[in-house]
């Protein structure tokens, strides 16, 4: 039998419900208090609530699916955001994500100018369109990560770099592609051998336009040692790099680029294992030629 006391959460005030809503996950306020009843989901709306957008804990937990590169999964992310940006009201700061599409990020920058940090990982279709976009209505921003999105070139690099002054952190990782293996019969093929290979053209972008960075990741990029001494006298400020995976650039072009560092804390230099049997060394006559370019001083053989 009801009891007379309980309590009808319909009709809590306005005040209480934010509160209660902004104590909730990103996934509980999707799933389940949205849809509640009316006064629930009009108040999820509410434009302090959305102020940041973090779908990365739904990305990072479980394994990678062939379903998030799909068209279907795509619409579904962008229609998310789409619906964040309307609510937002000029408020959304943060952006973190996978696999939407130049048609969310266009709505982004027409309606964010306040965006500092916007991540973007694993988007097949987002293209320097978006981004110069983001570039010229964004200026607040202080984080990219544009990782793994193949169809962004240089460019958009050097636009980002003259009209966000404050970017500290830049990531531009590519995919492994030393060993696609780890990426095949998820990502599909297309996308994989697509990988951008202007990696001379890319450094020359973050040296000449973005002097106040601070951490730097460019994972399998393609440049060269001198592209990467060239961001080292670009960017005096770099705290962090990693270039892992780097296969061009040899120990001796890493310690000679960032001596000139002064605030550099960390650097995660090209990690390869290379088995002593893949290569002919009697044609060489000494193992010590691959000692500087392969990193032989981590091998386990």
């Amino acid at each position: 039998m009801k009891m007379d006391t309980e309590a009808d959460w319909s009709e809590l005030t306005r005040e209480c419900l934010i509160n209660i809503l902004s104590r909730l996950s990103l996934e509980d306020r999707w799933r389940g208090s949205m849809l509640v009843c009316k006064s629930w989901f009009s108040t999820f709306k509410e434009p302090s609530l959305h102020s940041v957008f973090n779908l990365g804990p739904q990305f990072d937990s479980p394994p990678e699916s062939t379903r998030w590169w799909t068209p279907q999964f795509e619409a579904k992310i962008d229609s998310m955001l789409l619906s964040v940006v309307e609510w937002a009201q000029s408020s959304l700061t943060q952006i973190r994500l996978r696999h939407c599409s130049d048609r969310s990020l266009s709505l982004v920058a027409q309606r964010c100018p306040n965006l500092e940090l916007l991540s973007i990982r694993s988007c097949p279709r987002v293209t320097d369109y978006s981004i110069f976009k983001i570039a010229l209505s964004c200026p607040k921003l202080t984080e990219l990560d544009i990782s793994y999105c193949y169809e962004i070139t240089h460019e958009s690099l050097v636009l980002i770099g003259k009209n966000c002054p404050n970017l500290k952190i830049l990531k531009r990782n590519l995919m492994n592609w030393l060993d696609p293996s780890e990426h095949q019969g998820i990502v599909p093929n297309e996308y994989l051998n697509a990988c951008p290979q202007d990696g001379e053209d890319e450094a020359a972008a973050i040296a000449n336009s973005m002097p106040g960075l601070e951490w730097l990741e460019i994972r399998f990029s393609k440049l060269s040692a001198k592209g990467l001494n060239s961001i080292c006298q670009g960017c005096p400020n770099l705290e962090f790099m990693d270039l892992s995976g780097c296969a061009n650039l040899t120990s001796r072009d890493i310690v000679n680029a960032s001596s000139s560092l002064v605030h550099l804390k960390n650097i995660k230099k090209p990690n390869f294992y290379i088995p002593r049997s893949v290569f002919h060394t009697e044609r060489y006559g000494h193992w010590s030629l691959y000692d500087e370019r392969f990193q032989t001083d981590i091998f386990r053989i």
